[in-house]
């Protein structure tokens, strides 16, 4: 029988470094579907530890440490090959492509009608439908953000990474679409791991949170 391994990202006696001063240390385990947050004042490492997650550490900073995706040691793997998906604050849509071809810009390759199709299914879902001709400045604030979404889900990841995702989003709707988020992430139980300055955005993710100091 052959055994099923539970999406998990682990983050193996990670600590970064910044010209000898240990800037965090982390052991963390996240399983498919949970999120990790991590909060923390401007210059304590959150986006340095975002970085390291996909392989993009500047050259300032030093690593020890290893990180498994699925059991896999992916620490040395490069950025592009980790199957990492990022959600930003900001959607950075392409402008010149329509809702559509954002969304397939960063699909694996396959039948194109396949993708179409898988395409249209997940805007319906997110409440989008037909909305897939349209371009993107014509979007709203909130139908930007799912459109992001979206493309993070449907490039396949196996794990995401949300850097302040819902900064940029008035309440009611950093409300909607947190909800929406965390609600996609365990439909398709991805290990998460979410950097935030809210306390409401780590309340809602319901994992467990992580609060880093400020380097002196």
């Amino acid at each position: 029988m052959k055994s099923i391994t539970i999406p998990s990202l682990v983050i193996d006696k990670l600590q970064l470094k910044q010209q000898d001063k240990i800037l965090l240390s982390l052991n963390e385990e996240i399983i498919g579907g949970q999120v990790l947050t991590i909060m923390g004042p401007s210059g304590s490492g959150k986006s340095t530890l975002l970085n390291w997650l996909v392989g993009m550490l500047p050259n300032e900073f030093e690593a020890t440490g290893k990180l498994y995706l699925n059991g896999v040691d992916v620490s040395s793997t490069p950025s592009h090959q980790r199957h990492i998906g990022l959600l930003y604050q900001d959607p950075l849509l392409f402008p010149h492509l329509t809702v559509e071809g954002n969304i397939a810009f960063a699909m694996p390759k396959g039948n194109k009608q396949d993708r179409l199709d898988e395409i249209s299914d997940a805007l319906k879902r997110v409440g989008l439908k037909g909305m897939e001709r349209r371009c993107p400045q014509s979007l709203s604030g909130g139908q930007q953000a799912r459109v992001a979404l979206l493309r993070v889900l449907l490039s396949k990841p196996k794990a995401i990474l949300l850097d302040e995702p819902f900064s940029k989003l008035d309440s009611q709707l950093r409300q909607e679409t947190r909800q929406l988020v965390f609600e996609e992430i365990q439909r398709h139980s991805l290990p998460g791991v979410m950097v935030t300055h809210d306390e409401s955005d780590a309340i809602a993710a319901q994992g467990k949170v992580i609060t880093l100091d400020k380097l002196i």
